[in-house]
């Protein structure tokens, strides 16, 4: 895919500027039909590091290449575009579903639940591939899931990285809730007018 804003890339790091690796909840990243419990965690990476394979590797189960990753975030954001780079000798994904601000979703509510939105995979083992989103439907995303149903023909499927990239707000779920309590006091728990003021901006 091309650029996603106005200048020239040879003089801007623009895959890291734009890369949303810094919001992922990694401690909450989860997988369903991993063969190795917690592997997931491992795809999830700096864009500059996505081809190094010497570590760890998200691989389906023996005889069953499906694979559905939960991946939340931080704060709320928006996906412009999806890396996904696979395995070698058929174990990459064919397909990739995804499905949004959905917990808990297991193999049978994904074939039956309407995803936002579906792609044709490649294989794409030297990351040079990216999927744009329908940027329109991948606004406020605290979480996506990504369905991966089938593989090339290989026995399992591999997944060495998953990238997103986009745009994040300025302030996590947990302060913007604070706030918001802070706006609803407790008559109880403020006994004297609160004094001074504030509010809440975005910084670009």
């Amino acid at each position: 895919m091309s650029c996603l804003h106005d200048h020239s890339c040879e003089d801007h790091n623009c895959s890291s500027d734009w890369s949303l690796y810094k919001h992922i909840d990694l401690s909450r990243v989860s997988a369903l039909n991993e063969a190795t419990p917690g592997s997931v965690k491992s795809v999830f990476k700096a864009w500059e590091q996505r081809l190094d394979s010497s570590g760890d590797y998200l691989e389906s189960n023996d005889g069953d290449p499906e694979l559905l990753v939960f991946i939340p975030f931080t704060s709320d954001v928006k996906i412009k575009s999806i890396c996904i780079i696979g395995g070698a000798d058929g174990t990459s994904p064919s397909k990739m579903r995804a499905f949004i601000n959905r917990e808990g979703i297991d193999f049978s509510d994904a074939s039956r639940m309407k995803v936002v939105q579906e792609w044709d995979l490649v294989e794409n083992t030297q990351g040079v591939l990216e999927y744009q989103t329908r940027y329109s439907k991948f606004q406020g995303v605290a979480n996506i899931t990504l369905h991966f149903p089938d593989n090339f023909g290989g026995d399992t499927s591999k997944i060495q990285y998953i990238g997103f990239k986009g745009e994040a707000t300025q302030l996590k779920r947990d302060v913007v809730a604070t706030i918001v309590y802070e706006l609803r006091p407790n008559p109880s728990d403020h006994k004297t007018k609160a004094e001074g003021g504030g509010g809440l901006s975005h910084v670009e």
